[in-house]
Order: C-alpha cells, then structure tokens, then sequence
C-alpha cells in the first residue's frame, strides 16, 4: 500500500525522531576497516622518518606475508593483527620509495655571481603587484631586494634546457634540467606559456636558514621545479623561434586563468562605477585582493596588514582557498544538493564536478589537488559502500592521498582536513546525539500526535509544553503555534554549531601549535560571528564577478551588497583582533605531548559510540588534550653556563644570550637588506622575525624573552623585532639613541603599547643580570646623532661570567672602536661578535689587540653582494690566532661560556 503524498509514515518518523543509541555507528574494526589500515599506514610513514635500513623491511614483509598467510588459515584475531602489520610495512616502503623533488646541484654550481646566458620555455607567467600592496604570500620572496620592483614587473619560470658555460678562454651553450625563476623588471614583451627564449642572468641561490623551525624557501622552489632565480630587465630578453616541445605546461594554464579571474575583481574595484559609490559600499583595492583570495586562490596582494586581524582570531582560513577550504566546499555542495532531495549518485557527480572546476580555477596547487581527491574518495567511499561509514570513508581517502604522497601525511593542509572530519563526524555529532540533537529531532512534527507514545517520556513531555507554549498564539495566527518550536530548534541548532565549533576547536590546536605557533583563544566566536555573514558573501561576490564579466555597471549592484557584508566581517574581526589576549604565541609541543593528544582524540571517537557515560569521560579528555598541548614547558638550557647563539638568519644579526641562570635576552632580529627594504618592511608578509627567529626560539620551548636589545636601527637589525616583541613580549628593550627612522619611532610606540619598558643606555652603563654582569662600552654618553640611522649608533655589550666574558659589537665601526679604545673600557674577552659582519670599517688591529679573543662570531648571508665578510678582517682574525665561526659557513652556531673561562663551541648542520 502507497504512502499517500505529504504523510509522514510513523515508522519513517520513529527513525528520524528516535534518539537511541542505535542512531551512534560503533567504533570497531569491521564498521571502518579502511581507517584502520589508513592509520597502520600513517604509522609505517612515520617510522621510514626514523628507520631505514631496506635489507630488513624486506625480510620483514617477506616474514610477515607468511604470518598473515598463516594467520587467515588458522586464526584469524592472528590473521588481523598480521594485516595491520602488512599495513605499516606498506607505509614504510611507500615512504622509501617515494621521489623527492630533485636538489639540481648542476644548476646551483652555475650561482658564481657570473653573468650567463640561458635558454629555456616559460611554464608559468605571473603579473607581481604596485610596490604598495606587494605581498608574496605565495613564493615568500620578499628579503630578497628583487621582489621589489617597480610596476609593470612580471615573475617567469624557466624550464631550462642550456646554460653558458664559461672560462676564461671558452663560452659555449651547453645542456641542462631544471628551472629558475627570473624577476623580470620593465614592460615586458607579449608572453605566452611554452614561448621559448634566451636571456642573460646572474643566477643566485635560494636562502637557506639552517635553524630549527625555520622555513625553507629553496625546498618550496624545489617542489615547483624551481632550482635558482635571478633579475634582469626585459630588453635583455630574446624571443626564439618556436620549435616543438612536449606540450605547454598545464600549470602555466591554471595560472594564467586565476590571475584572468583575478584581474576582473580588481578592474571592478577600479572602475569609475564602483568609486561613484558611498565608502560602505565601495570595493577598494584591498577589498578585492580579500575576495580574490578567497574566490580565486590569489592570495598576491593579501598584504600583512590585512591577513593580521585573521591569524589573530584564528579565522584566516575563511578567506583564502587551501585544502580544508575545497573539503569543506565538497561538504555543503553534497549536503545542499541532498537537502534538495537529489539522488545519491547525481549528486555526488554534480558535487565533484563543480568541486573539480572550482579547484581548476584556484590555480590547482598541490594541497587543493590532494583535497579534491580526498574528497572524491570520500564521497565516492560513502557512496559505494553499503553502511556508508563516514569515518571508514574518511580512511579510504587518507589511504589513496598518502599512497600517492606519504609526505602529505607531515603537511598542516592534510592533517587540518583530516582533523576536520574527525571533529565534526567522529566526535561532535556523536556528542550531540548523547546530548542536544535527540531534543532538536523531537521539536519537529509537531502536529504528529501520535508520534508521543513512541517516544521516551522526557521527549514526550518536552513536545506536549511545545504545544501548550504555542496554543495562546493561536488567537493571532494558526500558524504561529509552532513558533516555541521554531525558536527552540533554532537554539539547539545553535548550540549543536557551537558544540561542533568546540570540538573542531580542541583539535586543531594541535596543528595550530605546531605549525603557526598560535593558540586562537578567540576562533570560535570569531567564526561563529563570521560564518553567516561568509556565506552570505562567498556567493554574492561571485555575482560580483560574473556581473564584472558583462560590464561594472551591471556589477553594482551586487559589488555594493559584497562590501557592505565584507565590511562587516572586518568590523568583527577588527575588534575581536584587538584584544590582546587574541594574539597568543605558543611552541610546537614534544613529540611524546602530541602523541598523548593523538591517542587522547582515538580513545574520544571509541568512547562517545559506547554510552552516555563513556560521552562525558569523552567530553572530559578533549579539554584535557588541548590543555596539554599548550602546557608550558621548561625553556632548553643550559644551566651555569653563558650561551650566545648566533642564529642565521642571512645578511644581518640576531644573538640569543642566555644568562647562567636561564634568563633570556634577543640581540637584534634580522630583517630584509637592499635598496627596497623600508619598502619590505610595511608591506611584506615574508617577515625573518616571524619565520626564522621566532620558530629557533619556539624549538627551544622560549614563550617570553626578559630582555630585547636593538643594536642600532637598520632593517638588518631591527626588521624582524617587531614580530619578536608581538610573540615574546619581552619585559625590558633595550635601545641606545634616537635617530630619526618612520620603522624605529613604530616598533617603540608599539612597545609601550605592549607594556614593554623601554630602556636608554650609553657608555658606563652597568646592570646585574642573571648572575652575569653587562657593561655597556658604546655609545658614549655625549653621542647623538639626529639624523637616520648609522653603524656608529651601535650599543655594544660586554657581558662577563666569572672568568668568562663574550663582547658584542653589533655594526660599530672604527671610530667607535677608537673611543672605546680612548676611554680605556676594553679588555681582553673570551668571545666576539665580530662588528659590521667582517666589514673592513670595523675590527681595526688596534681594537683586536686589545681584545685579544679567544673565540670569534661573523653573522653573514652566504654569497651576499656586500662580499661580507673582508678577506683582509679573516686574515687579521687568522694572524690574531682567534678561532672563527661563520655563519654563512656553519649556519647557527652555539657558544657556552663556563665561570672558568672555558667555552664550548657547537655548530649548526652543514648546508647540503
């Protein structure tokens, strides 16, 4: 017999309106036997990071085919934990015999400062913004004074095929394979993907810092096929005649269309349509830079200024495409199309069918291309298989990415998403039906009296008061009967967001932590603010851009509506960001730590499918994991002991001095050199202080500093400080004087703002710290200089432990030298951070003399174009009989100083 059209069948409504625990799918082997074997595999990869020897993992697989043989014949308890076995043994050979991108030592042995030609195709064009709204988010290359280019710059990647050999009696074109990324300055010829061309270059290297934590820009080129990169201006290039290749690189494609898309946003926000609006309504150029990056992937003139406010709350990932982004998308696509009642199959085809196109026009970058196949797996797992598991579904689209990529497994993109659907699926709606989601269900139907007897008597009772509540508003409207219901149900579908945002939360700080150093006290309200003003903007800035395709005008309309709304995620943002418990810094937890929080986050998935009282332990171990993820640890050092550690960090200084009591004290924290740095300074989000210092003291378990000192005020020096004063809030800074800089007069006012006391010193100058004693040496006290800043201003420390004593120079040069020398406050020092990185203006013989190191420090940039250091300052250091330590050379290097007069030296990996 037939339903009749719009009734409820009661056993249909008894399955929906239930709240049993039979709705809660178990956590056993045979429910998801796929995310089992996805996590036996995760364990396999991560073990080949730590073990490698091939004979034996080959005699153990061998061993272990047989004992799963045996085991599937006799027992099969035997039989399973053999397979899982075979499972990490497949991750540790996966992991093996994964390739790596190629270091191209051929092409690095050509970075010799030489002008050469070279001869390559163009596998990717990218226009580079105005000087003013320049961010390279994408390629992190803005230390290097090449990325500061006028307008009109382009950047192309070169798929070379022959280079210039060169002696002083030969040049010839000889083969080669790799890439270079060239800088290309001035209005460039028409170019197009796969054009073949020729054009001189001196080739450089990528920075290497060799830190802990720091990260790696020459393994980020790597990954794109990219081995050196180089500058040159565009009448220097030589178009060639085309001759076959193998095909245009598809990626140069990709691009080509999102920086197309791009380019229709921002010529929206610069038409004189747009700018006839009122300012609430008006995209600015920044505007359209957020709605690129959050439509399109285009994430190139996304300054630092603007992605602050969303790092701060935790809500940067709303508005730029990434892995979790496309998942999440996949996600609402197929539950939208599901709510609208379409069948299974044509809706998981229509749903990645648009997932696929949206991720094409994003650029199709690896973590984008890793989440739609995640999501494919995913949707298509749920869709073959007959319970339609969802967190067995989830293993079978881990175990296709990680088979493909095991490094994938160590990537945040990967391990966000991951962790996504595992909070939301494995533990929030589990949660939610022990608690909340049972009381939401029985609020529906209302008018379905019948349905009561069926249900428990306290969900009974609550549909009985739903109805008595309702019965007065009759005498209005019939239809406002049911509006407690409504209301109710609105809340508890609030409450059923905030308790998935929670959850989503306590897991993503491991990732949060380790990855970003952040710990976003503010995510939640933050997002919860956002999201519906999000997904009311995604959309109508996509009308935006489809309007912008036929004309401005008929963009109107819809542009205004987008800015109002993007507007408003600003003002919430802006306001929560200020705060400043928003912007709290945090290291990566130990190994052993986020191993407690994996297992913690396994024991809540089993535990929320068992009962209502294996829920609330569940309920409690989640707080609790996030709790020791960020529970602080004793910083790493060494007791009695006076440590300076030069940290490298290229062309400039920073110095971490650890007292013999564990005090810490930053001098000086790098920063961008060359003639655009002031511009890199307001506008780059690539910031040394953030990427390289911060994460060397983080890696050592340092949350604050006590002192920070500022040698003297250039961006070589100061660059990096006011990311260290944001994420260390250090309780002194110390300066020397005032001169006149737009970047030195900021980072004071923003230490102040902070709380930090500033500190003025001068020659003469003695303080007790730590169990040391500092004497400050320069400058004198009667030296000012009211101008920008100069070497000469250098505050120069000496520091002395018992018998043991290490002077730090900074850039001081020989006339500062002279007046030390003059008002007799040098001696002999065990240590010397040698000044000016081995300029010849500094380390004159008369102040060598007289300090007589034992041990001597450069901080450099290697192959830096100041030729830094001197060979005549090496050859001095050399004849003094002072042993030398570079850092160009050796990368970070340690020195500890014992009250004896002893010091040990530690250096840093050598570079490969």
């Amino acid at each position: 017999m037939k339903t009749p059209p719009g009734a409820h069948p009661r056993a249909a409504l008894e399955r929906v309106l239930w709240p049993d625990a039979r709705r809660i799918e178990p956590l056993a082997f045979r429910r998801a036997p796929l995310l089992a074997a996805a996590l036996c595999f995760s364990s396999g990869v991560l073990l080949a990071h730590t073990w490698h020897p091939v004979v034996e993992l080959l005699l153990a697989t061998l061993l272990l085919v047989l004992l799963t043989f045996l085991g599937l014949l006799h027992t099969a308890r035997a039989g399973l934990i053999a397979v899982a076995a075979l499972w990490i043994v497949a991750g540790l050979w996966c992991a093996e015999i994964e390739p790596v991108p190629p270091a191209q030592p051929e092409m690095l042995t050509y970075a010799d400062g030489l002008s050469r030609t070279v001869r390559g195709r163009i596998v990717r064009i990218r226009e580079l913004p105005p000087l003013d709204a320049h961010d390279t988010d994408t390629d992190h290359t803005t230390w290097n004074e090449d990325a500061f280019a006028p307008p009109g710059t382009v950047s192309l990647d070169l798929a070379l095929d022959a280079i210039e050999y060169l002696t002083p009696d030969i040049s010839k074109m000889v083969p080669i394979t790799g890439g270079v990324r060239i800088t290309l300055i001035g209005e460039p010829p028409a170019l197009a993907c796969g054009d073949l061309i020729e054009v001189p270059l001196r080739l450089k290297r990528p920075e290497r810092y060799r830190d802990p934590g720091a990260w790696q820009y020459a393994d980020y080129l790597l990954e794109q096929g990219i081995g050196a990169h180089a500058s040159t201006r565009t009448n220097h290039l030589r178009m060639l005649p085309q001759t076959p290749s193998s095909g245009v690189h598809l990626h140069c494609r990709l691009y080509a269309a999102q920086t197309w898309a791009s380019n229709r946003i921002l010529d929206f926000a610069a038409s004189p349509a747009n700018h006839a609006l009122v300012a609430p309504m008006r995209l600015t150029t920044d505007d359209a830079g957020m709605l690129n990056a959050m439509l399109f992937g285009d994430r190139t003139r996304l300054t630092h200024t603007l992605r602050l406010g969303f790092e701060r709350t935790g809500s940067f990932h709303l508005f730029v495409v990434s892995g979790m982004h496309v998942a999440l998308l996949a996600g609402v696509l197929f539950w939208i199309l599901r709510r609208l009642r379409l069948h299974r199959i044509p809706a998981t085809v229509l749903t990645l069918s648009l997932t696929t196109a949206y991720a094409l026009l994003t650029g199709f970058g690896a973590p984008v291309q890793r989440a739609l196949a995640m999501s494919a797996v995913f949707l298509l797992a749920r869709l073959l298989l007959r319970d339609r598991s969802v967190l067995n579904a989830l293993g079978a689209a881990a175990l296709v990415v990680l088979v493909g990529s095991p490094r994938a497994l160590f990537e945040a993109s990967f391990q966000m998403t991951f962790l996504a659907i595992v909070a939301i699926a494995g533990i929030a709606v589990p949660l939610g039906e022990w608690t909340i989601l049972p009381y939401a269900r029985a609020a529906r139907h209302l008018r379905e009296r019948r349905l009561d007897t069926s249900l428990p008597p306290h969900l009974a009772q609550l549909r009985v008061r739903l109805r008595l509540w309702g019965e007065p508003l009759t005498r209005i409207h019939r239809r406002l009967s049911l509006l407690p219901a409504m209301l109710f149900r609105f809340a508890l579908n609030l409450a059923e967001l905030i308790l998935i945002g929670l959850v989503a939360e306590m897991l993503m700080v491991l990732p949060m932590a380790l990855y970003f150093h952040r710990a976003t006290l503010f995510a939640l309200p933050a997002n919860i603010l956002s999201i519906p003003l999000i997904s009311l903007l995604a959309p109508m800035a996509l009308v935006t851009f489809l309007g912008s395709l036929v004309s401005p005008v008929v963009a109107l309309l819809p542009g205004a509506a987008t800015a109002l709304l993007l507007h408003g995620i600003l003002a919430v943002i802006g306001h929560i960001s200020t705060l400043h418990t928003a912007d709290w810094r945090t290291p990566g937890p130990t190994m052993p730590i986020a191993l407690v929080a994996v297992l913690l986050w396994m024991f809540c998935c089993w535990a929320v499918r068992r009962s209502r009282r294996w829920a609330f332990a569940a309920a409690v171990a989640l707080p609790l994991a996030a709790v020791l993820i960020l529970w602080p640890e004793p910083p790493q050092v060494t007791p009695n002991s006076l440590e300076l550690t030069a940290i490298d960090i290229g062309q400039g200084d920073s110095l971490l001095v650890v007292s013999p009591t564990g005090q810490t004290m930053l001098v000086d924290a790098g920063g961008p050199t060359g003639s655009f740095r002031e511009a890199a300074e307001a506008t780059s989000r690539f910031d040394v202080g953030d990427e390289v210092v911060s994460p060397y003291l983080w890696s050592r378990q340092i949350r604050r500093l006590d002192v920070l000192v500022l040698s003297h005020a250039h961006s070589d020096h100061m660059g990096g400080m006011p990311a260290v004063l944001r994420s260390f809030h250090p309780r002194e800074l110390w300066v020397s004087i005032d001169p006149q800089s737009t970047a030195y007069n900021a980072l004071l006012a923003e230490a102040r703002e902070l709380g930090v006391t500033v500190r003025h010193l001068h020659a003469r100058d003695a303080i007790a710290w730590g169990g040391a004693q500092i004497t400050v040496l320069s400058p004198a006290a009667e030296y000012t200089n009211t101008f920008v800043p100069v070497n000469n201003d250098s505050l120069v420390l000496r520091v002395d432990y018992g018998r043991a004593s290490m002077l730090l120079e900074g850039d001081a040069e020989a006339p500062s030298e002279r007046t030390m020398l003059a008002t007799g406050l040098l001696g002999p020092v065990i240590l010397l951070k040698v000044g000016h990185h081995g300029s010849q203006t500094s380390t004159t013989p008369e102040f060598l003399a007289q300090t007589a190191p034992r041990d001597a420090v450069i901080s450099a940039g290697r192959d830096n174009t100041f030729g830094h250091p001197r060979p005549e300052i090496l050859a001095r250091l050399a004849a003094a009989g002072t042993r030398l330590y570079r850092t160009d050379e050796f990368g970070l290097t340690t020195f500890l100083l014992s009250a004896d007069g002893s010091i040990l030296e530690i250096t840093g990996a050598a570079d490969n």
